[in-house]
């Protein structure tokens, strides 16, 4: 009776692991649409839109980069809702587009894995949720710890940073950030 229940028992528990990879798959993919779908109606009304009633969050920006394909929601703030469905924008950093650093923070391995395929020179395009479009030029980028990112905040220029743990391919937590610095090349009102 053991043996017959025991291959039963292995298919029931694949089948609920397999499920459950589905459903955070599909659960996914449905927040970037819902994501989308709240940045286009920010543009299109001016006002921030959030993706679902209960989220903490609402789109403020699109990052491009064309040149290898990739694109991503920027979200207000860094709580651990906003991180988990796209890049976040930094508290007390400035907008795309504004004098001084604007910063978003993303997980290395799902919304800024792009990073890694970013060179220097590469354009960046931001298009904030108001419809204004910024184009910022790859200029540096540096692997820093956590609590000493060089960046300065009293800048006066118009720059952009985007954040994400390093290494890229590590598993665990790591103490410390890959920053890619872009500085402001082209404005589109």
């Amino acid at each position: 009776m053991l043996r017959s229940i025991s291959p039963l028992v292995l298919a029931l528990i694949g089948l609920v692991l397999f499920g459950d990879g589905v459903y955070i798959h599909a659960k996914a993919w449905l927040a970037q649409v819902l994501l989308e779908r709240a940045f286009d109606r920010s543009v299109a009304t001016g006002e921030a839109v959030k993706p679902w009633p209960w989220a903490d969050t609402w789109p403020v920006a699109r990052i491009e980069v064309k040149r290898i394909g990739a694109s991503a929601i920027v979200l207000e703030g860094t709580s651990g809702q906003a991180l988990a469905f796209g890049p976040g924008h930094i508290h007390r950093t400035v907008d795309a587009g504004e004098r001084g650093i604007a910063v978003y923070a993303a997980h290395r391995d799902t919304h800024f894995r792009f990073l890694r395929h970013v060179a220097m020179g590469d354009v960046i395009d931001v298009t904030r949720s108001d419809g204004k479009h910024f184009r910022y030029r790859a200029d540096s980028s540096a692997v820093v710890r956590f609590d000493a990112s060089g960046i300065d905040p009293t800048t006066r220029d118009f720059e952009l940073v985007l954040a994400t743990c390093w290494p890229f391919d590590a598993v665990t937590s790591a103490p410390e950030r890959y920053v890619l610095h872009a500085i402001l090349i082209e404005t589109h009102e």
